[in-house]
């Protein structure tokens, strides 16, 4: 074969390897699925609900509230899928008092599986894809499951993976539901057509709630003109960002937050945003009490 014909065929055989590549590693889902997770037994639990709409959903009877004495400890973080040595040790210190937990970028890898067992959480992962066979998403976990959890996904044009989000609702003890968002936004996009479709998706949901609600994750704000997307989205269903101290949370290039917790219908006792190296963003960790 001469070396004009060979330079010929070498895109062909790159771009064959890749396609190759990106097939056995990646296995992406034709709708959203929602798992359900429990560490309540001795084995984890899993279920999986699928379908065609853009949200699929399950829903609860027996839901218990999430509250404890009417406070809600929440925990926001991206946490790499846990690929940063110390996780389990600083999961273990920011995670003991909360009562739920709200992760992007979660892996659910055998060392998370046994973690959720150990500490008997429950909760739902948005399957956005699966590397090497392992699922990987946004993680709502509680010690009680929600009353109601839907999946939403949307597929990322360049790098062709989907971004996950997850809304759920869970029962107070003073009779009321809160609804709960939890969204790691699209990031590699051409305009912000994707990304405002994502947003807007999970607000019209939202307002079909008349109860309190959180709007939480990573929002990949990373320019002025998704920031002004998301506040303008999350204006029409009425909630507020959160004002941290300290206020460390992970920031691009540009020096834009990431990450944000916004809220409605709760009293927001202190909202934080610490330093780590467990992952690549920082966590925010907020107290609320029910009205």
């Amino acid at each position: 074969m001469n070396k004009k014909r060979l330079a010929l065929l070498l895109p062909f055989v790159l771009v064959s390897t890749t396609m190759i590549g990106y097939h056995t590693i990646f296995k992406l889902p034709e709708s959203p699925q929602l798992t359900t997770v429990s560490g309540q037994s001795s084995e984890l639990a899993i279920s999986t609900q699928q379908g065609q709409p853009e949200l699929t959903c399950y829903e609860s009877q027996t839901a218990e509230p999430i509250d404890l004495d009417g406070q809600i400890n929440l925990l926001v973080w991206n946490i790499y899928k846990q690929n940063r040595s110390n996780w389990p040790q600083v999961s273990q210190e920011v995670t003991q008092d909360k009562q739920l937990l709200l992760f992007q970028e979660a892996s659910m890898t055998e060392p998370l599986k046994a973690w959720i067992n150990q500490e008997s959480w429950s909760g739902n992962l948005v399957d956005a894809f699966k590397a090497f066979d392992t699922s990987a998403g946004v993680l709502n976990l509680a010690h009680q499951l929600p009353m109601k959890a839907c999946a939403y996904t949307e597929l990322e044009p360049w790098l062709r993976l989907p971004k996950s989000a997850l809304y759920a609702e869970y029962r107070l003890s003073n009779g009321q539901s809160l609804a709960v968002v939890n969204i790691h936004a699209v990031n590699f996009t051409y305009g912000t057509e994707e990304y405002h479709r994502q947003l807007s998706t999970l607000a019209n949901a939202l307002k079909q709630h008349l109860g309190p609600m959180i709007v939480a994750g990573d929002f990949n704000s990373w320019s002025e003109q998704r920031m002004a997307i998301m506040r303008e989205v999350l204006q029409s269903v009425g909630v507020k960002e959160a004002h941290y101290q300290p206020d460390n949370r992970t920031q691009f290039v540009t020096g834009l937050p990431l990450d944000h917790l916004f809220y409605r219908g709760l009293v927001l006792e202190t909202a934080e945003a610490s330093t780590t190296d467990a992952s690549d963003h920082n966590p925010i960790e907020a107290r609320f009490s029910i009205e």
